[in-house]
């Protein structure tokens, strides 16, 4: 139990010093950049969709 509460306390204490970091030494994001990004997120995250529902019918309803 103990290994569980370091583990805990060092994934938080990374993740804390990552956003520290990141608000302090991170540059504003370029509005033509993020628009460019946005135009392939939404799709991959549709395909990500697809791909979990076909992956959740055949292979996870087979050990049901």
């Amino acid at each position: 139990m103990n290994n569980l509460f370091l583990i805990l306390l060092l994934v938080f204490g990374g993740v804390a010093l990552m956003v520290v970091l990141g608000e302090r030494f991170a540059k504003p994001a370029d509005p033509a950049r993020m628009q460019q990004l946005r135009r392939w997120l939404i799709p991959l995250v549709g395909v990500m969709l697809v791909l979990s529902l076909v992956d959740y019918y055949v292979y996870c309803r087979a050990y049901v």
